[in-house]
């Protein structure tokens, strides 16, 4: 993901727009977008402040959360099919999710078969 701009970039752009310099001018002297420059005057009227937007969740929506009772379940469960665990769970998911759930465990679906050999 890119990097916010700094806040002392965005505090001289908003500063140049109250001095009166045009948007156009703005956008070519600190090099930004028109989109980024909007987004700040909006920030700024909205909430007064122009700090880059922290703490927003990154990834997939979390429907598995309890990791520990997670672990259990696979193992308790460990003989089905990644579609029939995703049945089994307690919040609806998909089999892709329980896929993804297992492979952050580190459980594998891969079975230890012992074939001997009776001479």
């Amino acid at each position: 993901m890119p990097k916010a701009y700094s806040q002392d970039l965005r505090e001289k752009a908003i500063a140049a727009i109250d001095r009166g310099i045009p948007k156009s001018e703005v956008i070519a002297m600190f090099n930004i977008s028109r989109d980024s420059l909007d987004r700040w005057l909006k920030r700024r009227e909205v909430t007064g402040s122009l700090a880059a937007t922290q703490g927003y969740q990154r990834g997939h929506s979390h429907r598995i959360e309890d990791w520990q009772a997670f672990r259990e379940f696979a193992e308790v469960h460990g003989d089905k099919t990644q579609a029939e665990m995703a049945e089994l769970w307690s919040v609806p998911v998909s089999a892709r999710t329980m896929s993804r759930a297992l492979a952050k465990i580190g459980f594998t679906r891969k079975k230890n078969l012992w074939v001997s050999s009776a001479q």
